[in-house]
């Protein structure tokens, strides 16, 4: 039985009997249409409002976290004032780093943009040896940034 739906085409068409008298639909009533509009419209209603309570929920809960996670920084600097004022020192520092290794490399690309263009061996080659360093100067001056600058926690006196 399994390999005779198997063999049998599915139609393409469904077949329509044209064979009877033609009589148009009925016409519909205006209260018909006016009650199925607002139908349609309540429904939308309902699913938009739904949708701006999963939104709410989304923010709050984002909310939330980023509130957590800034009120532990803020325990951490209060926890820790003088190594939090060492990575402020650290980060200025690390940024004059940055800005200086960005400075070469945009040297690097303006002295050799033709091959870097022309050649895939020569782009991959710039990217393998300026890429990973550059990713992880941007995450260590992110962290750092992150534990000089953190905002202490409401109701807490400033320990800076």
């Amino acid at each position: 039985m399994s390999e005779d739906r198997r063999s049998r085409p599915a139609p393409l068409y469904s077949q329509i009997d044209v064979s009877g008298p033609f009589a148009p639909p009925p016409a519909p009533t205006p209260g018909g249409v006016a009650g199925e509009m607002t139908r349609l419209l309540r429904e939308m209603l309902a699913a938009q409002d739904r949708q701006n309570e999963i939104l709410e929920e989304l923010v709050n809960q984002l909310g939330a976290t980023q509130r957590q996670r800034a009120n532990e920084l803020g325990q951490w600097k209060q926890a820790n004032p003088r190594l939090a004022k060492d990575c402020r020192k650290a980060a200025e520092a690390l940024s004059k780093v940055q800005t200086e290794y960005l400075a070469n490399i945009t040297q690097e690309i303006n002295e050799s943009f033709e091959s870097l263009i022309d050649g895939e061996f020569m782009l991959n080659e710039f990217v393998d040896r300026f890429g990973p360093r550059l990713a992880h100067l941007n995450g260590l001056l992110q962290v750092l940034s992150q534990l000089s600058s953190a905002a202490a926690p409401a109701g807490a006196p400033n320990a800076s």
